[in-house]
């Protein structure tokens, strides 16, 4: 309605999914084999979820029951099933890690050379990666 301040416009989660490179991560997948014998929930479910952890989810019990209140809007999202806890978790002990290592070393490559003429590049380049 006129003079409503709602946002109606794709969720920000979405809008980060436009510039995630697919192509790259589907690559680190085919490389460690990361999908064999998997029959639903994909390697690219499993990062997305793990992505609801920048949301301040505390726990997988919370990263599952998240997604379950708006579970209208997971599609638009990029998230193409829902997640269970004990699907996550064993996922997380079977999958090999380095492919998520791997995907996170071309994303962090790929932001220095966007970069690479900024003053952000400085704090970039002396930046340290923890991942877990």
């Amino acid at each position: 309605p006129p003079g409503s301040s709602m946002y109606t416009g794709k969720p920000v989660f979405a809008q980060l999914m436009e510039h995630l490179p697919l192509h790259t991560f589907r690559r680190c997948v085919a490389r460690y084999q990361a999908e064999h014998k998997v029959k639903s929930f994909s390697c690219l479910d499993q990062y997305l979820a793990g992505l609801r952890e920048l949301t301040y989810r505390e726990s997988l019990r919370d990263i599952e029951a998240c997604p379950r209140a708006q579970g209208s809007k997971l599609y638009h999202l990029g998230i193409r099933s829902q997640v269970a806890c004990n699907t996550l978790a064993d996922a997380h002990a079977r999958r090999d890690w380095r492919l998520y290592a791997d995907f996170a070393q071309r994303l962090i490559a790929t932001a220095r050379r966007l970069y690479v003429n900024d003053a952000f590049a400085v704090a970039l380049a002396k930046t340290v990666y923890a991942l877990d």
